[in-house]
């Protein structure tokens, strides 16, 4: 009799350890807002254990699938995990997000440079034209993309944390296929837009 109530004391506070760990990694993706790997989420519930937050992210990901609410965690390349929105209550809420990372103008800079990555300088300024330049010093100072010396010019490619950022593969003909698929799907006409691969 007494062992059993040791032993129900003592699983109080592993369930208690539990949901904290559990509320801890929500809090954690919640306010990055972008995708984390084990090893910073193990540095939040003070672990080195890649095991146990695996199976806290994972146990996390089911508690979200079961409440079939409008946020889902998704685990990504890498065993990294992101706390986002489902994708078709995006459209419906867009206009209420606070204000874009970038303009149209980088945007579109940074469009060009991830599907034509790597991608020589002058070739983006060509495309883009010289106003291309700030946009290219905005990316830089966001860290969506890199510009590397080679020879006289500079090639620019995007950044692993561009990749997080926008859901895409760190894989870069992967990442290709999937922004090809995006720009065929914008610019269908009920989209309302047009976007060229070509230029």
């Amino acid at each position: 009799m007494l062992r059993e109530r040791e032993q129900e004391s003592s699983e109080l506070p592993k369930k208690e350890k539990f949901e904290h760990d559990l509320a801890l990694l929500e809090a954690a993706l919640y306010v990055t807002g972008r995708p984390l790997d084990l090893k910073t989420l193990g540095s939040v519930i003070k672990t080195r254990s890649e095991g146990k937050v695996r199976r806290l992210a994972k146990n996390l990901m089911e508690e979200y699938r079961s409440r079939d609410t409008a946020l889902e965690i998704l685990e990504l390349e890498g065993e990294r995990f992101v706390l986002q929105l489902k994708a078709e209550y995006t459209p419906k809420v867009r206009r209420l997000a606070t204000r874009p990372l970038l303009s149209s103008g980088p945007l579109k800079t940074l469009s060009y440079i991830a599907y034509r990555q790597p991608v020589p300088q002058p070739q983006v300024i060509d495309v883009r034209g010289h106003h291309a330049y700030s946009h290219l010093k905005q990316l830089e100072d966001l860290d969506l993309i890199t510009r590397e010396r080679a020879g006289r010019t500079k090639l620019i490619r995007t950044t692993e944390f561009f990749a997080d950022y926008f859901g895409l593969s760190h894989d870069i003909r992967t990442m290709k296929r999937q922004l090809k698929n995006i720009f065929e799907d914008f610019g269908k006409p009920e989209l309302g837009g047009e976007m060229s691969l070509e230029k």
